[in-house]
């Protein structure tokens, strides 16, 4: 592949000897308009790269409050179409920050693999996660991405070992991700010490950066998990302020930068505490 956005990116912020904060937001939520003033907010507050979740019924690998920010999208008519719709706006303002797409078979197999790459494409996406597609089965979807020059990022869990994870890797371009938990997104907390080794582990087996998610909520979380990894994703701790905000009428844009800011101060922080060691 020729060099992308998200090769781009993370060469800069090697030379800049940190992690990446990925932002994880649930495109729609709460809604349409809402879901783009935060998307266009969010490398002012501090997030490297950003990954959209696109809206589905039965998100089978989250937890409650992702499953809660799809049911808000879907309620609003929120689409895959939309989706790409909001990115293309994203794109009149920012042409560098890296979006991976995240979401589920259903939608990617109803359009077409190789009509969705263009349609991602065409919209300025980067890549994608897809949950529900082993990696056994992942060639036609990642031929037809590898045609559109985006990267299909297939996850390593835990529970991955070394043969697996040579299969996982193959196929996977950009970033390796690393969830860091057995379970569901938002659920139980991920452990920097625990998480280490597995992420050595990949960066070997893939020759990729590795961004750790699932289980990292609070900034000292995220600092920690940033010291071992070569980038920290947060999701659930993101969406639940949305639902925080719409619960207290406050301003849902605001709350929900002003988390990612917190979040992305302690990551680049990391940085600065290990060039003091």
């Amino acid at each position: 592949m020729t060099k992308t956005r998200i090769d781009a990116r993370f060469a800069a912020l090697k030379a800049e000897g940190r992690a990446a904060f990925v932002a994880y937001v649930m495109a729609g939520d709460p809604d349409y308009a809402t879901g783009l003033e935060i998307l266009k907010g969010l490398p002012g507050a501090g997030a490297d790269l950003i990954e959209v979740g696109f809206p589905f019924s039965d998100p089978m690998a989250e937890g409650p409050p992702i499953q809660r920010a799809a049911l808000r999208a879907l309620d609003k008519g929120m689409t895959l179409s939309k989706t790409l719709q909001m990115i293309a706006a994203f794109r009149q303002v920012d042409q560098t920050t890296p979006i991976v797409l995240m979401g589920y078979a259903n939608p990617l197999i109803n359009r077409g693999f190789e009509t969705f790459a263009r349609d991602a494409a065409a919209a300025g996406a980067d890549g994608l996660i897809v949950v529900d597609i082993p990696p056994e089965e992942a060639d036609p979807l990642a031929d037809a991405l590898d045609a559109e020059q985006l990267s299909l990022l297939l996850l390593s869990t835990p529970t991955s070992d070394d043969a697996r994870l040579k299969i996982i890797l193959k196929r996977t371009s950009g970033f390796a991700y690393y969830v860091s938990v057995a379970g569901v997104t938002g659920v139980k907390e991920a452990d920097a010490a625990t998480v280490a080794p597995h992420v050595e582990r990949v960066r070997a087996a893939g020759g990729l950066p590795v961004c750790v998610g699932f289980g990292i909520k609070t900034p000292e979380r995220a600092a920690a998990v940033a010291r071992v990894a070569d980038g920290v994703v947060v999701g659930s701790a993101l969406v639940d302020e949305v639902a925080e905000a719409l619960a207290v009428n406050e301003s849902v844009t605001a709350r929900v930068l002003s988390k990612v800011n917190s979040l992305a101060k302690a990551v680049r922080s990391a940085r600065v505490e290990s060039l003091t060691v």
